[in-house]
């Protein structure tokens, strides 16, 4: 069958991602190159962290992407039926061409988007174990263990089946299989998650982590911010930006933390949640830091069993995989023990900031 590939360099790893047909890589504008250039090159272009009471800026960070306007149907009406199927299996890419990378050498894992049902798999459903159940909201997914393979079936909508993504034993091959008649958008928000589970699974072990927090580079090095869901990040995050000169958004969801020659280093990912941060980027770690909201803004500094507990409670992993558990602990332990970890209890306002650089180390 047909197909096509790019390879892309994230968090220092190289990833193949191919495409068999009828799904293609979505044609960039030439706005949209001219943005990739320069994300490439590790610019700042003015996105900005959205935070859940900010929703009204994610249309700002779309139109600093060059983000197309939805299909309308009176635009639809006027496609050929050819156009049409090729706009239902073109898969938009800008969030990796940053990454993009033409060097030469080995890969770390290839993901393949394949079509039609997966009937080798299938037939055996009721030998699949379930392992995992993630659908406190929608889209969700359950994952599954079948002999040496790992499934994930996915669900946008509640009784609707996406497709599957079946994960080889050492997690150097996946392959997602959408269902028929689901469309590009629902595609890509599937082939996302699974390009970050496989890039956990796979990077385990190599003293990589996916850490679920917002990233701040000021004066060349970086602090990330993590806590529970709606804690502030975003917000903290976007305080940093407008109190602080010269600093700048590295992501705000999931950066890639990797030791390089003893020191920890923080990647931009393709994988920024609802902030459209795809940065081309890395610096060295100054500080982790753990918020919690608070009457009064406190900074203090975890050791030990404290800063390991925080760490590995923002790893963007799979718990339920103890395989893969053992191979990250030893990167979460020198973490813990070699980084400035700080908890910093806060409001939502600027002394927080000044709080928190004081306590860091400015």
């Amino acid at each position: 069958m047909e197909s096509t590939g790019r390879i892309y360099r994230i968090g220092g790893h190289r990833v193949k991602v191919v495409l068999e047909a009828p799904w293609t890589f979505k044609e960039l504008s030439a706005e949209q190159k001219g943005l990739v250039a320069r994300l490439r090159a590790g610019e700042d272009i003015g996105v900005i962290p959205v935070p859940a009471d900010k929703q009204q800026d994610l249309s700002v960070n779309q139109r600093r992407m060059g983000k197309e306007a939805a299909m309308t149907r009176e635009r639809w009406e006027t496609l050929s039926a050819e156009d049409r199927d090729a706009y239902r299996h073109a898969l938009d890419f800008q969030q990796y061409s940053p990454f993009e990378t033409a060097e030469e050498g080995p890969v770390l894992f290839t993901l393949r988007v394949c079509s039609g049902s997966p009937e080798w798999i299938e037939k055996d459903r009721a030998e699949w174990t379930r392992v995992v159940a993630v659908d406190e909201m929608l889209p969700f997914y359950y994952g599954y263990r079948f002999g040496a393979w790992t499934i994930y079936e996915y669900f946008p909508a509640e009784g609707i089946s996406a497709g599957l993504f079946v994960l080889n034993a050492d997690s150097s091959e996946g392959t997602y299989y959408p269902r028929p008649r689901i469309g590009a958008k629902t595609t890509l928000m599937q082939v996302n998650t699974s390009l970050m589970i496989q890039f956990t699974f796979a990077t385990a072990g190599l003293d990589t982590l996916l850490l679920h927090a917002s990233v701040i580079r000021e004066a060349g090095r970086a602090n990330l911010f993590f806590g529970v869901s709606g804690t502030g990040k975003s917000t903290h995050s976007r305080l940093w930006l407008a109190h602080v000169p010269g600093c700048d958004l590295m992501n705000d969801d999931n950066p890639v933390i990797r030791f390089e020659e003893g020191r920890l280093m923080v990647y931009g990912s393709p994988w920024s949640g609802k902030t459209l941060c795809y940065r081309n980027v890395v610096a060295p770690v100054r500080a982790l830091v753990r918020l919690e909201q608070a009457p009064e803004n406190a900074i203090e500094r975890l050791h030990a069993l404290d800063a390991y507990a925080s760490v590995i409670a923002a790893a963007s992993t799979i718990r339920w995989n103890p395989a893969v558990m053992d191979r990250l602990i030893p990167t979460v332990e020198r973490i813990a023990m070699n980084v400035p970890c700080f908890r910093l209890g806060c409001r939502p306002d600027g002394e927080a900031v000044a709080v928190c650089r004081k306590g860091i180390g400015e």
